[in-house]
């Protein structure tokens, strides 16, 4: 299983296990991972499932759709390293991902 490490506004790390085919958001969910709200449930029509990717993993996941570009809008601060968890699907090749959860979520 792939594992993916959330590092929380003040340092503080998890480091999850999630299974392949599943999204991130599903995967920090089912892990209570601080800070994922994901009150849509992950139906792309919320931003509480907000996280920040590290530069160095960017390039390696599927880029935005339109649709999360225009969710994203919503999301508290965002960057050009936001995306919403809930777009991820974990595969292997994600293993050892770094994402960064917001100080807050709407």
């Amino acid at each position: 299983m792939p594992t993916i490490r959330f590092v929380q506004h003040d340092g503080r790390e998890d480091v999850i296990e999630a299974t392949v085919g599943e999204s991130v958001m599903r995967a920090a969910l089912s892990h209570a991972v601080p800070g994922i709200v994901a009150d849509c449930g992950g139906f792309l029509s919320c931003a509480t499932c907000h996280v920040f990717v590290a530069d160095d993993w960017v390039d390696r996941i599927a880029p935005r759709t339109d649709e999360e570009e225009t969710m994203l809008e919503m999301a508290v601060e965002p960057t050009e390293f936001s995306r919403l968890s809930c777009q991820i699907l974990v595969d292997p090749d994600l293993d050892g991902l770094t994402l960064r959860v917001p100080a807050r979520q709407f």
